[in-house]
């Protein structure tokens, strides 16, 4: 569920603003603009799919319109179902969130023939800007420093080499309506180009009915800093800061924070000064973000305006004590801005991880689905906020964007920041689904990241060979051998304490068990552990040196608080089998250590390994999703590498490729086919 605030924003309960406002989106945007409202008195009506039916942000609003089935096309986009639930429940106004409608202009005009206020810019600033071409020739009018690159839409392929030659590589090829990291491909040299246009306009056909592309440079290890505006319909505009926003995969934001600390004072001003000129020359009215590409000698490039809410305006709430939502409804509602802009203030830093349900370790994060069956937010610790539109049971579907929620901490100064994120993710129960913990807590405790060294490229400069964990120290290691030995014990210990307990007919021979000698197996290494218990607190030698190990080993509790030596660790147990297996999170990352007795070691050299399935000749799919084609038939010979079929999975198209050179011996998939995660798509002779 979503969590106290974090901002200081006072609210008049003399200004009146809107009796009813539906808010055309789901999840935790929806959830997080319903919150301002409740605050400012404001009845608030939810849309729904039918697979959303049950979902937090229906329950959270006053009322609630079923508009369609689950795929967005029939629901979250299907704007005469939307126009259907606004006559039907009368409400004033549009909050539109993020992604879906938020910058459609035609939505936008729906709105207006009803005389329905949209709670965002007017339809000629989300034109301007929502078109990546117009966008960049009114941000040069308005001396705004803009990337070079070509100003008109690309026709084809030929054309899009021809135009890349001419910049010069490497390029960026993205959708001109695009955004969300959607319908974008860098390319850095002919081949990637064409594959580039290719893949970028079926993208942006998909995602925004548009498939115009433009090009233009890329500026290598560029940060990504933006600057949040808000404007009202006065002619007031002001700049709110900056949130550094650089660590992405696949062109989507993973962490961000606020301030940045790149920026000194003097470039911060002169990039809020360029976003203020830029919102006045399209006479914006309502927040929006002013996207720029900064370079390692602070030269700042113009990259896009979004006219929304972004997904991480809550960092920019914490350090400056506005609320957003609140100011984008006042100023909807005709009323000036509150605030000069020498009263913004930078108090504290603030820090959000987009926690999603993915696998970090493909690609930095390939979708996964399933039901939460354990979920609790960190809620209890100081400085935390948690922007989410879930709870226990609910579903991470296909059909939707793969976030969990937004995870905000806060503090007086950005190490302080940081150190309540680590606590944070430590503290954050997420069950049932795969999730991007492990990733975020190794971003933060990076000694690159912490020293602010960072650009876009950053995943996969620190990550070369793709994500692998944590990698332990021979410290930590031992910490983990001796937690997981105490855990093992005292689950020993509690089976013991139960037959105790029960009046069985056969006596139980006690185990006078002092010293517990266990076999421990992690990574392929075993170790020899001997522990040894008095009460909650444990002994334990691990390879000839000794641990000593204190929790309160509630073992029914999802978090265990455990003390290695003077350490405090804050571990999760998330699966124990009776053959030994034993999955425990530490450090954010997932272990599976195999612990046995001594006795149970020997015997266990006598069980039969499974065979491993040889995986170089066929081809599953790595994630759920749709199949979108399919080259290869049997009986093709296909190289290493060569492009089997496109699986579409969130919005997002990728591309599977043949492991090996060989003959196609079977296809078990074609074009419009929805796969599992470890479907069988392709066979290879």
């Amino acid at each position: 569920m979503v969590s106290r605030h974090l901002c200081s924003a006072g609210y008049d309960s003399n200004e009146k603003t809107f009796d009813k406002i539906l808010i055309a989106n789901r999840g935790e945007i929806a959830c997080r603009v319903i919150k301002t409202c409740k605050k400012m008195g404001i009845k608030t009506v939810a849309i729904h799919s039918d697979v959303d039916a049950s979902s937090v942000h229906v329950k959270m609003a006053d009322e609630a319109v079923c508009v369609g089935p689950a795929p967005t096309s029939q629901s979250y986009l299907n704007m005469d179902a939307i126009m259907e639930a606004i006559k039907k429940t009368r409400a004033q106004a549009v909050h539109p969130g993020y992604g879906f409608l938020s910058e459609n202009k035609e939505f936008a005009k729906y709105l207006a023939a009803e005389d329905v206020v949209f709670i965002g810019p007017d339809t000629h600033a989300i034109q301007a800007m929502g078109d990546k071409i117009e966008s960049k020739l009114l941000a040069k009018k308005a001396k705004v420093n803009t990337i070079p690159g070509f100003d008109g839409v690309v026709k084809d392929a030929d054309e899009a080499v021809r135009i890349a030659r001419e910049i010069g590589y490497p390029v960026m090829i993205k959708a001109s309506a695009g955004g969300g990291g959607k319908g974008m491909r860098i390319a850095w040299d002919d081949e990637e180009t064409r594959d580039g246009f290719r893949f970028s306009s079926q993208e942006a056909a998909s995602s925004f009915g548009d498939d115009r592309l433009l090009i233009e440079k890329f500026i290598d290890n560029p940060r990504h800093i933006e600057i949040q505006v808000l404007g009202d319909k006065h002619g007031n505009a002001l700049w709110l800061n900056e949130r550094e926003c650089s660590i992405q995969r696949r062109n989507q934001k993973v962490v961000e924070e606020a301030p940045s600390i790149f920026l000194d004072s003097e470039t911060r001003r002169a990039m809020g000064e360029q976003a203020v000129a830029l919102a006045k020359a399209v006479k914006y009215s309502s927040a929006g973000t002013v996207e720029f590409l900064v370079d390692s000698k602070k030269n700042f490039y113009f990259l896009e305006m979004n006219t929304r809410l972004q997904v991480e305006h809550p960092v920019t709430e914490c350090i400056t004590g506005l609320d957003l939502v609140q100011e984008m409804i006042r100023v909807a509602k005709g009323y000036p801005l509150r605030h000069r802009q020498a009263d913004i203030p930078i108090n504290g830093w603030a820090v959000e991880c987009r926690v999603y349900a993915e696998d970090p370790y493909k690609s930095f994060g390939l979708p996964s689905i399933g039901r939460l069956s354990q979920y609790e937010e960190p809620v209890h610790l100081p400085g935390v906020r948690v922007d989410s539109g879930i709870q226990p049971g609910s579903d991470i579907s296909i059909y939707y964007d793969p976030m969990i929620s937004k995870l905000i901490t806060y503090g007086s100064d950005r190490t302080e920041a940081l150190k309540r994120m680590e606590d944070a993710l430590d503290n954050y129960v997420i069950r049932g689904v795969t999730h991007n913990i492990a990733l975020l807590r190794e971003v933060i405790i990076n000694s690159r990241f912490i020293e602010g060294d960072i650009n876009t490229k950053f995943l996969s400069d620190v990550y070369p060979d793709g994500f692998k964990g944590h990698k332990l120290t021979e410290n930590e290691r031992n910490q983990l051998l001796a937690i997981a030995s105490s855990l093992f014990v005292a689950f020993q210990l509690r089976a013991q304490h139960f037959q105790e307990h029960e009046n069985s007919r056969v006596p139980i021979i006690k185990p006078q068990e002092a010293n517990w000698e266990l076999s421990v197996k992690l990574h392929d290494e075993v170790h020899t552990v001997v522990a040894s218990n008095s009460g909650p607190a444990f002994s334990v030698e691990v390879d000839g040196s000794k641990l000593n190990v204190t929790g309160t080993w509630n073992l029914a509790s999802p978090l265990l608080s455990v003390n290695v030596d003077g350490t405090q660790r804050t571990i999760q147990c998330l699966s124990r089998e009776a053959g030994g297996n034993m999955s425990i999170q530490f450090l954010g990352t997932v272990y599976q250590v195999h612990i046995l007795t001594k006795l149970a070691a020997e015997l266990n050299k006598f069980m039969l390994e499974k065979v491993a399935e040889d995986t170089s000749s066929i081809l599953r799919s790595p994630m759920p999703g749709v199949v979108v084609a399919v080259s290869v038939k049997p009986g093709d010979v296909v190289a290493e590498g060569q492009e089997i079929c496109v699986i579409e999975a969130m919005k997002m198209q990728n591309s599977m490729t043949a492991g090996k050179t060989g003959k196609v011996k079977s296809v078990h998939c074609k074009a419009g086919d929805t796969v599992g995660e470890g479907d069988l798509l392709v066979e290879l002779e």
